[in-house]
């Protein structure tokens, strides 16, 4: 019988009793470890200098500083491969400064009660961990122009697999617009569309609207500063 991989995991959490639960419900997962339950920035940096964890969870409110340094250190410096926020924070400030320093997930604290296991595992077999509420900003992160101004994105040099039109049509996506809306202003029929999304989709690697305009962000091919 083969056995599933165990992840190992850097838990940064000041407040004891939620950091005790979430680190209870790592310790009782049969596919995960606890790599080291950190109260603050220094443990969690003292931590990290010992070893390389699978996957970081980090609060973003700190008393010694901000999980976004953190999740960024973790990503970059000692190389951690996924970054999860769990944060009572839902904004977008909060969630755009995440990400770009590296989280690949994001979950509001009270979701993280029950579907933190799951979300670490589905973040580390590629899959997207985001909550509802989070991917909503993502959507809407763009603003959406003038009924009769068009887009005109400029294709990034790596488009992984994408063509123009695909991109063209997930930078629409992205700004929030319908089906019909997008078939509109580019002159093609809903259907064709539908077509373009469902190969966006296979190309990401993904099965929802903000799934797509997340895992677009995180590969460079939606820049959210904009």
């Amino acid at each position: 019988m083969s056995h599933s991989k165990v992840y190992s995991v850097l838990l940064l959490e000041d407040e004891t009793p939620t950091r005790n639960y979430l680190a209870s419900l790592i310790e009782l997962h049969p596919q995960l470890s606890l790599f080291h339950a950190s109260a603050n920035c220094a443990e969690a940096r003292e931590a990290l200098s010992r070893g390389t964890p699978d996957v970081l969870v980090s609060d973003l409110g700190l008393p010694d500083g901000s999980g976004v340094d953190i999740i960024r250190e973790a990503r970059y410096q000692h190389q951690v491969p996924e970054a999860m926020v769990i944060s009572i924070f839902g904004d977008e400030s909060h969630a755009v400064q995440a990400m770009e320093a590296g989280a690949t997930g994001y979950l509001l604290k009270e979701q993280a009660f029950d579907e933190l296991c799951d979300a670490i595992l589905s973040l580390m077999a590629g899959e997207s961990a985001i909550s509802p509420k989070i991917a909503r900003y993502l959507l809407c992160r763009f603003s959406k122009p003038e009924p009769n101004e068009t887009i005109s994105p400029s294709m990034p040099e790596e488009c992984h697999g994408l063509t123009t039109r695909e991109f063209e049509v997930l930078t629409y996506i992205s700004r929030g617009y319908s089906y019909q809306e997008i078939a509109d202003m580019l002159k093609l029929s809903a259907n064709t569309i539908r077509a373009h999304i469902r190969n966006i989709y296979r190309k990401l690697d993904v099965s929802s609207r903000s799934e797509a305009v997340f895992e677009a962000s995180q590969l460079g091919l939606l820049n959210l500063k904009k």
